[in-house]
């Protein structure tokens, strides 16, 4: 019998809250459920429905997203529960019991996701954020060539577009940085509606190869040692800097700590990349944040990706 791991992720304000198995548990098309009706032979999901905060829930692969209501008479955040959850989740699978039971010919005609598209701009001229009605990401990935993509078939077609850079996708949102030349009101719309089609149709937006690739990249996060002065500035970032950075489309991640020079290595994603005020940002924010809370013991910040 298998032995499952639940990983969760929630943001703060952020009515989705995602679940993640060391085990693939679903079929590669994702299955959105409305409503318990909606999850008629598929017995884990209803088991979550009688949660009273829950409003709808979407399984895919190796992880379960979970709306809230925004307007629980409970005023529940997901801080107070997810670990309820993850453990409802857990024991279930641990018994053996079947998770979802997909008629054959549902298998063959999905039903299709109602979704929406917005385009929302970044501080970086060069990238545009195409923000969706539900999460289709846990965790963040960057593709720099269409090689890159090999096992993200969503990011590898956007490559086929001849104005598409770069792709960096995160939660509920796919950032695309243009090519030098084009200009965005020439194709933003044909990049939206190709994005929606995508999405809604249930085609896979990640393979099983790019997800454990993913779990080996953790692990060696997890082995890798940390110094006391690593884990604080990793904490500063986690909680001060990234969620600005990831609102507007991007991501910052810590490389290094060079104590000799006091200096802060840094890696920039998305939108953040090649960015003309990102220079301004690490130096009047990040720069000035971390030598405050550190008292001094940071007075560098660079982005060794430029």
């Amino acid at each position: 019998m298998k032995s499952y791991q639940i990983n969760t992720f929630v943001e703060k304000g952020n009515p989705w809250a995602v679940f993640k198995l060391n085990h693939a548990i679903g079929s590669k098309k994702e299955i959105h459920y409305q409503n318990i009706d909606d999850a008629k032979g598929a017995p884990l999901i209803q088991q979550l429905f009688y949660l009273p905060f829950v409003k709808t829930i979407y399984i895919s692969q190796n992880f379960i997203a979970i709306e809230k209501f925004s307007t629980d008479l409970t005023q529940l955040k997901w801080e107070d529960v997810q670990n309820e959850v993850a453990e409802t989740i857990e024991k279930y699978l641990s018994a053996g019991k079947p998770v979802i039971e997909v008629p054959e010919e549902d298998e063959k005609n999905p039903k299709k996701i109602p979704i929406t598209i917005y385009a929302e701009s970044t501080p970086n001229p060069e990238v545009l954020k195409f923000v969706a009605n539900k999460s289709i990401a846990n965790t963040m990935y960057e593709f720099k060539t269409k090689s890159d993509a090999t096992f993200a078939p969503l990011a590898n077609e956007l490559f086929n577009f001849p104005f598409v850079k770069e792709v960096f996708i995160n939660n509920n949102y796919v950032s695309v940085t243009k090519q030098n030349g084009y200009e965005w009101q020439e194709f933003s719309n044909e990049l939206r509606d190709f994005i929606k089609i995508y999405i809604e149709s249930g085609k896979i937006i990640f393979k099983d190869e790019i997800l454990q690739k993913e779990e080996q990249t953790n692990k060696l996060i997890e082995e890798r040692e940390y110094s006391e002065i690593d884990k604080e500035i990793i904490s500063i970032l986690n909680e001060y800097v990234r969620p600005a950075v990831e609102a507007d489309g991007g991501n910052i991640a810590f490389d290094s700590y060079i104590e000799s020079t006091k200096t802060v290595k840094v890696i920039l994603q998305g939108a953040c990349s090649g960015c003309p005020s990102s220079t301004v940002t690490l130096k009047n924010g990040i720069e000035a944040m971390l030598t405050e809370m550190l008292n001094g013991k940071v007075t560098t910040v660079e982005a060794i990706n430029g």
